[in-house]
């Protein structure tokens, strides 16, 4: 099935916002070129607390608990484990972990305990202060302005994760704006975001070089030949929009 123009730069534009996401993923994996072993086990077993169980378990138990975990992740049932039901496995297991993640992330940033994370909260959290820049004018210093530029970045999606208009965000709330690509009402705002990030010469299209132009330079962010697939793939789906 061939798609048209609109639904080829959506695909293309979540792509791009997935990449993203992996590559803060491969950050935690391989921080600062170092294999994180921990990491593998939390992929495959769940949560920290369930790696920190399975560490104290004898041989015996823990053949045990893989064959378990081995049972949910055969998703066919058929004695074998394909590549999808691993990848499958493991993007269940991350979207968990994000989860639990935010769940602490927002006990900790609700400073006066009212159910709620306001701006300021987060902010105070963040940066032990709360800052407000200029949405207009820009800072003569690149390195500030870079900050600038993220920080407003970030507001924006605070203030899209804010459903009711409320002073603050709820914990739902507050996982979309943590983890908007996980929540479907800010679908939108991160293929805008991607297609900002993206759209370098700002003509409202993402050209495959502009794609391309951070990982070429940089080849070291995607090591592992699943995320080469994706670009390959972002590549092969950009033919569509010439």
């Amino acid at each position: 099935m061939r798609l048209g123009p609109r639904p080829v730069v959506l695909v293309l534009l979540l792509l791009c916002a997935a990449v993203a996401g992996a590559g803060k993923a491969e950050e935690l994996h391989y921080p600062q070129g170092e294999h994180r072993a921990d990491y593998d086990r939390e992929a495959l077993l769940g949560v920290q607390e369930d790696v920190d169980e399975y560490v104290k378990l004898g041989h015996e138990e823990q053949q045990k608990r893989l064959q378990s975990i081995i049972k949910k992740i055969d998703s066919d049932s058929d004695g074998f484990l394909t590549e999808s039901e691993l990848s499958q496995w493991i993007q269940m297991s991350f979207k968990h972990y994000a989860m639990q993640e935010a769940k602490q992330q927002f006990v900790e940033y609700d400073k006066n305990n009212d159910g709620t994370v306001t701006w300021d909260e987060y902010n105070i959290q963040m940066y032990d202060r709360v800052i407000d820049f200029d949405e207009i004018t820009a800072l003569d210093d690149a390195e500030e302005e870079s900050f600038r530029q993220l920080h407003l970045k970030d507001k924006k999606r605070f203030e899209r994760a804010n459903q009711d208009s409320g002073p603050g965000l709820s914990l739902e709330e507050f996982i979309a704006f943590e983890h908007p690509e996980e929540v479907d009402y800010m679908t939108e705002f991160v293929i805008q975001e991607a297609l900002e990030e993206h759209d370098k010469n700002g003509d409202g299209y993402v050209s495959l070089e502009e794609f391309l132009g951070d990982y070429r330079r940089d080849p070291r962010i995607y090591q592992t030949s699943y995320w080469i697939h994706v670009i390959f793939l972002c590549m092969y789906i950009s033919v569509f929009l010439y």
